[in-house]
C-alpha cells in the first residue's frame, strides 16, 4: 500500500495490470474487489478486475451503480464494495445484484454476498466478539486484536466445506482465513479503522510463502 500520484489514492499496485484490489481515496471513498471462485473452464480471458477498484475511487457512486450491471460481463466474477465508509454497497457481478451494507457485521467471501463458508461465520463470529469485549471494558479495538483474528489457520471439516468446482484438497486448503502455501496464500491484511470523529487509521501487515511477517505499514487520514 502507498499513495499514487495519478489518481491520488492510498492503494497497493497491481504490477503486472496496474489496478488495485482495496483503496481509499483522498476525498474518503472506499473500495475493494473480491473474486468469485470459478473453475478454469468458467473463468475467461478477460479485463483486469483491479481496474473496477480505480473506477470506484475516482468516479461518482451513482453513475458507477447504473454502469457495473452492462458491464459485468467484460471481468471474470467478483464483488465490489464500494462508497464511502458510512454508505457502501457490494455489487455481485455473478447474480447481478446490488447491497447496501447496513450496521453490523458483513463477511464477504469468494463468493455471494448472502453465502456462509465456514471461514465467513467464523471470522465474523470472533470479529463481533472483540468489538463486544472491547466496548464492555471500554478498551479500545486495537489492530493487533484484527490482525490476530484473520490470521487464523484453521480448516473447515469435510463436511462443512463449500462446493466451488475445485479439487476437494484445494477446498480444503482455501476454507481457512489465513491460507499458507507455496502455491496460493495470504499475502497480506489490511486493517482499516475509522473512530466517531472521522478519522481513519489503515495498518497492512505482508507475509511471505511460509506465512512470515516481512513488514507492517501504517497510515492516517
Amino acid at each position: 500500500m502507498h499513495q499514487w500520484l495519478s489518481p491520488e489514492i492510498l492503494a497497493g499496485k497491481d504490477l503486472q495490470a496496474g489496478g488495485t484490489w482495496l483503496g481509499l481515496s483522498n476525498d474518503g471513498k472506499f473500495s475493494a474487489l473480491a473474486n468469485y471462485r470459478q473453475s478454469l473452464t468458467e473463468a475467461g480471458n478477460k479485463k483486469s478486475r483491479g481496474e473496477l477498484v480505480l473506477n470506484a475511487l475516482t468516479r461518482e457512486a451513482r453513475p458507477l451503480e447504473s454502469q457495473l450491471p452492462r458491464i459485468a460481463n467484460d471481468y471474470n466474477g467478483f464483488n465490489l464494495v464500494f462508497g464511502h465508509l458510512n454508505r457502501l454497497i457490494c455489487f455481485d457481478s455473478v447474480n447481478r445484484s446490488f447491497h447496501r451494507l447496513t450496521p453490523g457485521f458483513h463477511s464477504i467471501c469468494n463468493g455471494a454476498l448472502d453465502d456462509i463458508w465456514p471461514k465467513m461465520a467464523l471470522g465474523q463470529e470472533q470479529l463481533a466478539q472483540a468489538i463486544s469485549q472491547s466496548a464492555n471494558t471500554e478498551k479500545a479495538l486495537d489492530s493487533e486484536t484484527l490482525f490476530a483474528l484473520m490470521r487464523n489457520c484453521q480448516q473447515a471439516t469435510q463436511k462443512e466445506l463449500p462446493d466451488t468446482g475445485i479439487a476437494l484438497e484445494w477446498e480444503q486448503l482455501l476454507s481457512s482465513i489465513f491460507i499458507v502455501s507455496k502455491e496460493y496464500g495470504t499475502r497480506s491484511t489490511t486493517i482499516l479503522m475509522q473512530n466517531k470523529n472521522g478519522d481513519v487509521q489503515i495498518y497492512e501487515r505482508s507475509y511471505s510463502p511460509t506465512g512470515q511477517v516481512t513488514g507492517t505499514l501504517k497510515f492516517s487520514r
